[in-house]
């Protein structure tokens, strides 16, 4: 194939990709018009020119500075094998090879927050979308709050069922939404076109530096316009970084800027703007269809918020820092969809509670934002660190690139922070739980992995003292798993104590996980056989992928191991954690928590997938 021919091959599928991103990328800040303006307008307390022209270029230039030069332009270059995120950067920063706290505890505390954002979002959207029944129906205002609920109970109860058919249309609504808006705005913008100086970042500074501290104040309203920008970065490794950029620059921010521009051009013109701004730019017989079009659409944006809760938890139980949850997959056609139930019904839970308890999306808003720019933060955190370590940059530019970015989100954070009472524990308070049982578990597990490593016994010993012992060896393979690659699994010696008996062969099988989301299935195993019929097997997986046990050792038999997968018994520990009698080990309220966690989380052979019909479970005590 020509260049020129691959090129014009590689153009509709750019374009193909970059729609499909409209729907799962750009559902959160593209919904945010419906009440970033109208809040921000609320806190000024005042519609006089300087405040409109200050409010439309702070919102302009924060999209331009957090958005497209940040996100678009520094974060996405660094990618974890081709995967974006907080999570996925935490794990090229090498948490895995070496103890860093710092890195770590600013990844996962910036992954607990996302979860805070993902409660937030589908009420403070759908909330928001249906309002304009204030505006159209008067007289039905009063069923908003219910509609919102139904809504909502709606939206998760159809997640078992997946989104891969419906997602398809995802993308080419969106693009509707974000074409409608753009349309909205130049209408508004022809009443008052003098709005287009707002373009002109003085009259941002200009508000901020002479409005003393209500400017600040503002920031936090301000803020809400670039929530959904970290998913440009998280949501990376769905659709690769050019189709996101490309559906960035050529309709979603234009579309944005133009109805924000719009909505300050009709406040400007005097236009009424009571209740909704957002709706004030459509004519009146345009009204219902919108609103019916702006609920489809934050409904959508809820959608993309709970797949991407989905995702972080799987990468997070894959790097050991989250219980094991049974995870289904909702079809085949990607790995990215997939359906958590525990997450699910949690994130309902408190989705409904906070439209119900804060009834308004205006209330809403002040809890909103915390946990964005909490976020931010920790990403431009990790980014300076990468810039260092991975691009390999002298420490003044990182410095000055990530300080930068550091000022801007830190005041964002700082002027949220003042809503803290005002609802803004919400978010920070749901981020606290979710690190805490990252914590606990994480804590949990490698004090189980010490305790079972301690005492090691050589496989060649142990092989030795089967034949000293006259231990019978019975027909068949017996698949161990255990952390320990080069010594006797626990669990076998367990096993070989009670019943006085082994199979012929034995598979001793180490699942490692890697600190990239994908590893080739030809770099996928070691085997080798380092004892009469004795195997060690180490199956490494990307952090993004879900290992399969019944599908490795069939890649263990196609590699010449004399085993036949439908004829294997495996054997899994089921520990039980007691206390240590010599006082070292973990504190009770820790382990206390950890065995609450250990008791209800999947089992692990549920999770690898292992035939319920092929597994024996050997009961342990450990002591943490």
């Amino acid at each position: 194939m020509t260049e020129a021919a691959s090129h014009s091959y590689q153009k509709p599928a750019l374009l193909v990709a970059g729609v499909g991103a409209l729907g799962v990328v750009f559902g959160d800040i593209g919904t945010s018009p419906l009440y970033t303006f109208k809040t921000v307008l609320d806190m000024t307390g005042g519609h006089n020119p300087q405040t409109i022209y200050g409010v439309i270029s702070l919102l302009i230039w924060t999209l331009i500075v957090v958005t497209s030069v940040k996100y678009a332009g520094f974060a996405m270059r660094i990618d974890n094998d081709g995967e974006g995120g907080i999570l996925a950067l935490m794990a090229l920063l090498g948490v895995k090879r070496r103890k860093r706290p710092v890195i770590v505890a600013a990844g996962l505390f910036g992954a607990a927050l996302i979860y805070g954002d993902g409660a937030i979002t589908p009420a403070i959207s759908v909330l928001s979308a249906l309002e304009g029944l204030n505006i159209a129906a008067p007289s039905l205002q009063h069923y908003v709050l219910p509609l919102t609920v139904a809504i909502l109970l709606a939206l998760f109860a159809f997640q078992p069922m997946g989104t891969a058919r419906i997602g398809r249309m995802f993308g080419p609504i969106m693009a509707l939404w974000f074409i409608t808006m753009a349309l909205l705005g130049v209408w508004g913008i022809a009443k008052h076109s003098a709005i287009l100086w707002a373009l002109n970042p003085y009259y941002a500074l200009h508000y901020l530096l002479n409005s003393g501290g209500g400017g600040f104040m503002v920031l936090g309203g301000v803020f809400l316009c670039v929530t959904g920008a970290e998913a440009l970065y998280a949501d990376m490794g769905h659709f690769g970084a050019g189709p996101i950029k490309l559906a960035w620059s050529t309709l979603v921010f234009p579309s944005l800027v133009l109805n924000y521009a719009g909505q300050g051009a009709i406040t400007l013109a005097g236009d009424v703007t009571t209740g909704n701004i957002f709706y004030r730019l459509c004519p009146p017989v345009l009204t219902l269809p919108l609103i019916i079009l702006s609920t489809i659409a934050t409904i959508i944006a809820s959608q993309s918020i709970i797949t991407g809760a989905f995702s972080m938890t799987r990468q997070a139980i894959q790097l050991g820092w989250m219980p094991r949850l049974k995870i289904s997959q909702t079809s085949q056609e990607g790995y990215g969809q997939i359906y958590v139930g525990a997450v699910n019904w949690l994130l309902m839970l408190v989705t409904i509670g906070l439209a119900v308890g804060f009834r308004k999306s205006d209330n809403l808003a002040a809890a909103y934002g915390i946990a964005v720019s909490a976020t931010m933060l920790m990403t431009t955190a990790l980014l300076f660190i990468a810039m260092r370590e991975i691009w390999k940059w002298h420490i003044a530019a990182s410095a000055a690139v990530a300080g930068t970015f550091f000022i801007v989100d830190a005041s964002f954070f700082a002027s949220n922070m003042m809503k803290l009472f005002d609802g803004g524990y919400v978010p920070l308070l749901l981020a606290a739980l979710v690190y805490l049982v990252m914590y606990i578990w994480h804590r949990g597990v490698v004090a189980i992995a010490l305790r079972s490593g301690e005492d090691p016994i050589p496989v060649d010993v142990f092989l030795d003292d089967l034949v000293r012992l006259g231990v019978a060896r019975v027909p068949g393979t017996a698949v161990f798993l255990t952390r320990a690659k080069a010594t006797t699994p626990p669990v076998m010696q367990w096993y070989v104590k009670h019943s006085k008996a082994l199979h012929k062969r034995v598979l001793a099988v180490t699942l490692e996980i890697a600190s990239t989301p994908w590893i080739p299935a030809k770099n996928r195993l070691a085997l080798s056989e380092i004892g009469p019929n004795f195997w060690s097997v180490t199956a490494t997986y990307g952090f993004m992928e879900r290992p399969d046990m019944p599908a490795l050792m069939a890649q263990i038999a196609m590699h010449g191991c004399p085993i036949h997968p439908n004829e294997l018994t495996y054997f899994v520990g089921l520990e039980k954690i007691v206390a240590r009698d010599d006082g070292r080990g973990l504190p009770r309220w820790i382990r206390t928590v950890f065995m609450m966690l250990l008791r209800n989380c999947a089992r692990v052979t549920d999770y690898l997938r292992i035939p319920a019909n092929q597994v024996v479970d050997i009961g342990r005590l450990i002591s943490i």
